[in-house]
């Protein structure tokens, strides 16, 4: 075996539970393999090994194309629903009380392999399971995918998931705009979807009595404590807010320093001061994004604009940090005559997942054997937490050996991967086949 399933052969899921133990040797071949290798070239770009799946975009058909063919290899029933989400239905979806699994297809900029991906072919995967051990189904299952999750192109996370569950407005879906000025549905116009049919979609959420996401760790926690799968407890408060910072256009060679308004200088203290309120708050903080004007070499910009993610465990880390940051970008804009506008463009308050179902899912997963699946928090935004507030969601979690995420560098283990589809279709069987 190799050291991940991004490069080599991954061995079969229909190990039994025994698989979650670390001592458990894998067998080798299996659907799960056979997914992961046609998906894997899909919008990878050779020279970062990343990957830029970005909303409408011909990697983002080629990756529904895919779905569509896994769903239809099955025999499944297959549909799009009015916000772009791929769905795929083993039973009848009007039956209501639907045990619904899946993630997204979607990347950030040069991502790694497996955030979304994983759950996705996993949820393929363990469906494949559960027909090798006969199950037989009381409730309609169904494997889902999630469109733009990861914000990329339009800067808002979980549109499609937002959209579904009423989180996000038609109107402000509508003024969505890329980094081209393209907007959201100028965008799906082009890729050939109704941007007029978008909007909450209350029915269908009424079929659904549980969803459950597998997704890799995107953190250390599984890794150090020796487990290869997880049951998640909440999601971290998080937000995006947008810092604007106006100065005046200059010449860089020939306008005294004196003379300048330069957002630039303004943008990079901030930059320092989200480290340090981020540690003084116990939160985390990131300036990941930046578009600057006229943004030329031998040009003073007329304006940076920073984009600020932050995370916290509790909602008053949070608020301590962000309010902290903006307090000291408004300090620093003064002292260089520099304007400033704060706008937050998306927040989630704690997420905490479904009590009961991740309690039920901690005695599916322990049934059979003496071990206690860990559970944990996670500083990452899913559709999982977007859904929470409208339907019962659970995420299981696959080691990741390094916590690097969104990334290249993005990594499972083989028998991690296998471990995890047993888990999930262990979960299925528990919910769907009794």
């Amino acid at each position: 075996m190799g050291a991940d399933a991004s490069s080599a052969d991954v061995p079969s899921p229909s190990a039994a539970r025994s698989a979650l133990r670390n001592d458990c040797p894998q067998p080798v071949g299996s659907s799960f393999h056979t997914m992961w290798r046609e998906l894997l070239p899909i919008g990878r770009y050779p020279d970062s090994g990343g990957y830029r799946r970005f909303a409408w975009t011909d990697a983002d058909a080629e990756c529904r194309a895919w779905f569509k063919a896994q769903a239809e290899d099955r025999g499944l029933t297959y549909e799009i629903d009015r916000n772009g989400n791929q769905w795929a239905w083993l039973g009848d979806p009007a039956a209501g009380d639907a045990v619904v699994t899946g993630s997204h297809l979607d990347s950030v900029p040069d991502g790694g392999a497996f955030d979304g991906p994983l759950g996705v072919v996993s949820s393929f995967a363990a469906l494949d399971e559960l027909r090798g051990r006969n199950a037989r189904f009381s409730k309609p299952l169904a494997i889902v995918s999630f469109g733009d999750e990861e914000g990329a192109r339009f800067g808002l996370a979980c549109v499609g998931s937002r959209l579904t569950a009423g989180q996000l407005g038609v109107e402000q879906a509508h003024r969505l705009t890329d980094g081209d000025g393209i907007t959201l549905p100028q965008a799906m116009e082009a890729a050939g979807y109704d941007p007029d049919a978008i909007g909450a979609d209350p029915e269908r959420l009424a079929r659904i009595g549980a969803f459950v996401e597998l997704h890799v760790e995107q953190g250390r926690a599984l890794d150090l404590s020796g487990d290869r799968v997880g049951i998640a407890s909440a999601i971290w408060p998080h937000g995006r807010w947008r810092f604007d910072f106006r100065g005046e256009a200059n010449h860089a060679g020939t306008t005294r320093l004196a003379d300048r308004r330069d957002p630039m200088l303004s943008y990079a203290e901030t930059v320092l001061a989200a480290r340090r309120e981020a540690e003084l708050a116990g939160a985390v903080a990131t300036f990941g994004k930046i578009a600057v004007e006229p943004n030329g070499v031998n040009a003073v910009p007329s304006l940076v604009r920073g984009w600020l993610d932050s995370r916290a465990a509790e909602q008053e880390s949070l608020d301590t940090a962000v309010s902290g940051v903006e307090k000291a970008a408004r300090e620093y804009a003064a002292a260089h005559g520099v304007d400033l506008d704060v706008v937050r463009e998306s927040f989630t308050p704690v997420v905490e997942f479904d009590h009961a179902l991740r309690e039920e899912l901690a005695r599916i997963l322990g049934r059979d054997t003496d071990l206690k699946v860990p559970v944990l928090g996670t500083g990452a935004g899913h559709d999982a937490g977007i859904l929470s507030g409208s339907i019962p969601t659970a995420m299981l979690f696959v080691r990741n050996p390094t916590g690097v995420s969104h990334s290249p560098a993005e990594s499972a283990a083989e028998d991690d991967c296998v471990a995890g589809v047993t888990a999930l279709a262990d979960v299925l069987e528990g919910l769907a086949c009794r």
